[in-house]
């Protein structure tokens, strides 16, 4: 590990906010402008190896809540997501806890905000069932609680009503739709890709069946089966 006299500390030439720091005339570490300051590093400052490894692994954090800024800056990330891109990047465990630590103190990390964008989101852009919403937070890694808690904040209607209000505005389509058996599978399966159940799904089907002036038929419930 370098340890010896500072003897250079020049700002990088594709990031003004970064210098490279050299020992005894080799370079020795890339290290922010903010960790200059706090730090107080000068040329002719000696640093002995603990200081040094201080540094190193001061700036092994910032690198690593640099990758993980890049990532939130496309969308809300959640703490597993970032966990998961910073271990695939190389960083070390205790340089991930002390990153993630950062950015939760700072507000940037929240898996309950997360929760609720996802949902809003979704619910805005391609709606699902609460059942389908939850595995998808599952697999994000956000926790069992939150994501009940985000749930019950989001859906004040119940499962059926938000099923038949996605089912109304979708009908339009399969206006053209004669035959019942097809109907439901055509309608029914569109609801059942957004995470409805069976059950919630053919009430609603054959009521919108019977105001389009339809006669329900016995239904085949494995139609919806598959889909």
């Amino acid at each position: 590990m370098p340890e010896g006299t500072i003897t250079a500390l020049r700002v990088q030439e594709h990031d003004a906010q970064r210098v490279n720091l050299y020992i005894d005339g080799a370079f020795a570490l890339g290290i922010s402008l903010a960790t200059v300051a706090r730090e107080r590093l000068y040329v002719g400052m000696y640093l002995d190896a603990a200081t040094f490894a201080r540094l190193e692994a001061a700036e092994n954090v910032e690198r690593a809540v640099r990758i993980a800024l890049r990532a939130i800056e496309g969308r809300p990330r959640s703490v597993a997501e970032i966990r998961d891109r910073l271990q695939r990047k190389g960083c070390a465990p205790e340089t991930i806890d002390a990153a993630v630590d950062r950015l939760q103190d700072s507000g940037l990390l929240d898996d309950a905000a997360f929760a609720r964008f996802w949902i809003e989101n979704r619910q805005m852009c391609r709606p699902r069932a609460r059942q389908a919403l939850a595995d998808e937070l599952r697999r994000k890694g956000v926790s069992a609680e939150l994501i009940a808690n985000a749930l019950n904040e989001t859906f004040a209607e119940d499962e059926a009503a938000r099923a038949e209000t996605l089912a109304r505005a979708a009908l339009p389509r399969y206006a053209a739709i004669t035959d019942y058996q097809m109907f439901v599978r055509r309608l029914g399966g569109y609801l059942q890709r957004r995470g409805f159940s069976a059950e919630t799904i053919l009430p609603i089907v054959e009521r919108l069946w019977k105001e389009r002036g339809g006669e329900p038929e016995a239904v085949d419930h494995t139609l919806l089966v598959g889909q």
